[in-house]
C-alpha cells in the first residue's frame, strides 16, 4: 500500500512522489498492489511485516520512505522489532486499510504493552484512531521526565507536545536538546501567521528554541522532481521512554494514517538521544561533550 495523491494543501514535509513505473513492474511479477488516497489525509506509514504469523515474525518501522532520497540525503531512523504478537498488531493495521481504504477510519486498534525477548517493553500507536491518546502520552513522558528529553522532527507543531515542552524548558530542571528542519518550520510559522489562534504556538516554538540550542538543518525548499534531504527523522526521548516511527510531533499527524512504537528501555533511550545529540551537533545544536 502507498499514499497515491497529495492533499490539497501540501503538508510538511509533502508525501514522497509515487513512481508508477517501478508499481507497474510489481504488478507484473504479481505482486497486489494498492493505493490509498491521501486527499485530504495521508497513507503515511511506513512499515514492513516480515514472516507474520511464524515464531520469527518481525516488524521495521520508522520515519524512512521507501524512495532514494530517505537512504541518501536524508536523515531517517528504523526500528526493527522482533516479536509475533507486535507483527501481529501491525498485520491487523495492514489488513484494516487493505480492506477499507479511507485514512480517516484507520487506526482504531488498541495496543497494550508486549514484553521481548529481552524484556524490553513495547507499545504501539496508530493515528488516527489513537492520534490524541498517541499525543497525551508524549506529553505526559515529557512532563514527567527527570532527567533528559531528546526531540529529533521535521516540525514541532503537536498543541500538546509543545505546550508541555515549552513549560519543561521554562522550569529548565530537565536537560533538554534536539533538531528539526529549519526550511519546513519556517514554512509553518509562515502558515501560523495568517492564524490568530496559532500566535502562541509561534510564541511557544520561539521560546523554546531561544532557550535550548536546537540544531536546525535548512534542507532544500519543496518542489516537484527537487531534492529532497529533509532531516526526516522522527524520535522523542523522554528519560528511558522513547516513540519512534512515522509520526512528526505536529497535529496533521493526528489526522495521517501514522504508527508510532514506545519504547521503555534505557539501553535504547541512550543509543537514541546518542543519535539526536550527533544529528543535533550536526545542523548547529548543542556540542557534542568531547568535540
Amino acid at each position: 500500500m502507498f499514499n497515491q495523491d497529495h492533499p490539497a494543501d501540501l503538508q510538511v514535509p509533502p508525501p514522497a512522489e509515487i513512481d508508477w513505473a517501478f508499481v507497474d513492474q510489481l504488478k507484473s511479477f504479481g505482486v497486489e498492489t494498492k493505493p490509498i488516497p491521501g486527499v485530504p489525509d495521508l497513507m503515511h506509514h511506513k512499515y514492513v511485516v516480515r514472516d507474520a504469523g511464524t515464531p520469527s515474525a518481525a516488524v521495521l518501522t520508522g520515519s524512512a520512505n521507501w524512495t532514494n532520497d530517505s537512504w541518501t540525503r536524508e536523515e531517517n531512523v528504523i526500528f526493527t522489532i522482533a516479536s509475533p504478537d507486535v507483527a501481529a498488531t501491525y498485520t491487523q493495521n495492514f489488513e484494516e486499510l487493505w480492506q477499507n481504504p479511507v485514512v480517516a477510519d484507520s487506526g482504531r486498534i488498541s495496543s497494550t504493552w508486549e514484553s521481548l525477548a529481552d524484556s524490553t517493553h513495547v507499545q504501539i500507536y496508530f493515528c488516527p484512531g489513537r492520534g490524541l491518546k498517541l499525543v497525551h502520552a508524549m506529553a505526559r513522558s515529557i512532563a514527567s521526565a527527570q532527567q533528559r528529553i531528546r526531540i529529533c522532527s521535521p516540525v514541532l507543531t503537536s498543541g500538546p507536545v509543545l505546550g508541555t515542552l515549552a513549560e519543561v524548558v521554562d522550569h529548565g530542571k530537565v536537560d533538554v536538546a534536539g533538531v528539526y528542519d529549519a526550511t519546513q518550520m519556517d514554512q509553518v510559522q509562515r502558515q501560523w501567521g495568517g492564524q490568530a489562534t496559532a500566535s502562541w504556538k509561534i510564541a511557544a516554538f520561539h521560546g523554546i528554541v531561544a532557550a535550548v540550542r536546537f540544531g536546525s538543518k535548512r534542507s532544500t525548499p519543496y518542489a516537484v522532481g527537487s531534492v529532497h534531504d529533509f532531516m526526516h527523522a522522527k524520535i522523542l526521548v523522554a528519560d528511558d521512554y522513547v516513540y519512534a516511527g512515522s509520526f512528526n510531533l505536529s497535529h496533521s499527524g493526528e489526522q495521517n494514517a501514522e504508527n508510532v512504537v514506545q519504547i521503555e528501555s534505557h539501553a535504547v533511550a541512550e543509543l537514541c538521544t546518542a543519535y539526536i545529540d550527533h544529528v543535533a551537533a550536526r545542523y548547529g545544536g548543542r556540542p557534542l561533550v568531547g568535540s
